[in-house]
């Protein structure tokens, strides 16, 4: 069972790799035309949304996974805050990302819109990176 939930994890983790790329693809918005940028933008959604479901993959294995090794309390905190930390900032970058769509709809300039989700999806990317070197060097308790 506890090989089985390592590969859920490591799926999970992989899943969540869009928000190492999510910066950059943000980053292009600006460079595209109108319709170009509502469509990158509602593309943009729905992998932010899939990257969601595989939070929730993380979510599920992690508490399992933690139940099974001897973590330091510090670590386990520190993890769960990032956790949550990434969750909720992906979650509020969806409403940049949506009003990119509406603006370019109605004929705006979707430029501040763009810039709000560039600055989330950094700021997730930093936490999904520490996050991915708390996993790689945990802290255990001591003998």
């Amino acid at each position: 069972m506890f090989e089985f939930m390592v590969l859920l994890h490591t799926i999970g983790a992989v899943g969540m790799g869009f928000y190492i790329v999510m910066p950059l693809l943000v980053g292009k918005a600006s460079k595209l035309a109108g319709a170009g940028q509502a469509g990158l933008a509602e593309g943009l959604i729905s992998a932010n949304r899939i990257a969601q479901y595989f939070l929730i993959v993380q979510l599920l294995t992690g508490g399992y996974l933690m139940s099974k090794n001897d973590y330091t309390v510090l670590w386990m905190i520190l993890v769960t805050v990032l956790f949550l930390a990434i969750a909720a900032l992906g979650g509020i970058a969806t409403k940049p990302l949506k009003r990119i769509v509406a603006s370019i709809q109605s004929g705006q300039s979707a430029t501040a819109h763009i810039n709000k989700a560039r600055v989330l999806s950094i700021i997730v990317l930093v936490l999904y990176l520490v996050t991915i070197y708390l996993m790689q060097y945990p802290f255990f308790k001591g003998a």
